[in-house]
């Protein structure tokens, strides 16, 4: 078995996707990667509530206007080094990390997105695929890189649309695909499963 490796998880919101991770780990389905820290940008966020009922460690790291972004995410990086973190996972993180930051932990940024990228990139890509009226949409697991939802696709994971689709029932069922995909993507990575190869990643 691999030695143990720390995670962070990085959110501004409800933490849905958090809470799925802590119970994969709690359930032993995280195999040697482990919650070392959750970090929000909101002090307000209903994840931090979450790491608080799962006895994890979280700090809120708020960005204010005398904040430029780079001090922001090297405020960030500062904490992500004192944790000795060997991955980082954006779960519904509303925040583009700069280059800089990007850079410093290279392949060691993963994000979920709500649509098959390529295709809906950015914030809205459940709402964007259900108006667009395609069949097929779903999550996508990906590294992270400068760009905005362009990193190397590590994994994906298919949801048909019903024609008796609602957004809101469409949303539901892809938040269910996300809370299954995202823990076996760490747990793929934390075994040391994951290689990449240009833009191609391959699973070991």
């Amino acid at each position: 078995m691999p030695e143990k490796i720390k995670i962070a998880v990085l959110v501004s919101g409800n933490g849905s996707n958090l809470q799925a991770i802590i119970d994969a780990q709690a359930n032993g389905d995280l195999g040697p990667a482990e919650i070392g820290i959750v970090i929000s940008d909101k002090p307000e966020a209903l994840a931090l509530e979450r790491a608080a009922k799962a006895g994890i460690k979280s700090v809120v790291v708020e960005k204010t206007k005398e904040l430029s972004r780079e001090e922001y995410d090297e405020k960030l990086a500062v904490i992500l080094r004192e944790e000795e973190i060997n991955l980082i996972v954006l779960a519904g993180f509303m925040r583009v990390l700069g280059e800089k930051f990007v850079g410093a932990f290279k392949w060691k940024i993963i994000n979920i997105h709500p649509a098959l990228l390529p295709a809906f990139k950015g914030t809205h890509g459940i709402a964007d695929a259900f108006l667009y009226g395609v069949k097929v949409t779903g999550v996508t697991v990906h590294f992270v890189d400068e760009g905005v939802d362009s990193g190397p696709i590590i994994a994906q994971r298919a949801v048909k649309i019903e024609d008796t689709d609602t957004l809101g029932s469409l949303e539901e069922r892809m938040h269910h695909r996300e809370h299954e995909l995202y823990p076996e993507v760490i747990r793929l990575f934390a075994e040391g499963r994951i290689k990449l190869e240009g833009r191609k990643v391959k699973i070991v």
